[in-house]
């Protein structure tokens, strides 16, 4: 778990870090390099989550050693599914992070959304629905690993 008091912003008590894979963990398909083992790292004191549509059918290949669970989406309406898999974990103990439009929902509903940008951008939609922005999966891994860049981001 991870607990932190930010002025303005409120008291964190986070058990549960949501992300997206595709333009957010992995560019073109493949996780981005020191990836894995941030995420090995963070599974110490949140559980791990991983949510996607796997465009190129290669996240559980590329996953492969990293402690998380993998959620494989199907059919439509990802953006509601996403949301949905939040709201099952507890809301407010949800970190997420995404890129996409199809994040936009899940990154409202975590009690903080990262929007990641990089390679492959990021959705306005997505923008407007996170709390921080950052470029890179590895400066919003950075940001969990070391609590009180959230503190500077997010208080008043």
């Amino acid at each position: 778990m991870m607990e932190l008091e930010i002025p303005g912003f409120g008291r964190l008590a986070l058990s549960h870090l949501v992300a997206d894979y595709n333009g957010t963990l992995a560019v073109d398909g493949g996780l981005i390099a020191g990836v894995s083992e941030k995420l090995n790292i963070m599974s110490g004191f949140l559980q791990v989550h991983v949510v996607t549509a796997d465009t190129f059918g290669i996240a559980r290949r590329e996953l492969r050693g990293v402690n998380c669970a993998l959620q494989i989406l199907e059919g439509e309406y990802h953006d509601r599914q996403k949301e949905a898999y939040v709201e099952k974990l507890g809301r407010e103990g949800v970190v997420a992070l995404g890129n996409g439009r199809n994040d936009r929902l899940m990154l409202a509903a975590a009690r903080i959304g990262i929007v990641v940008a990089d390679q492959e951008g990021c959705a306005v939609a997505a923008l407007n629905a996170g709390d921080i922005l950052v470029h890179g999966a590895l400066a919003a891994l950075d940001l969990l690993l070391n609590p009180k860049r959230l503190l500077a981001t997010l208080r008043i």
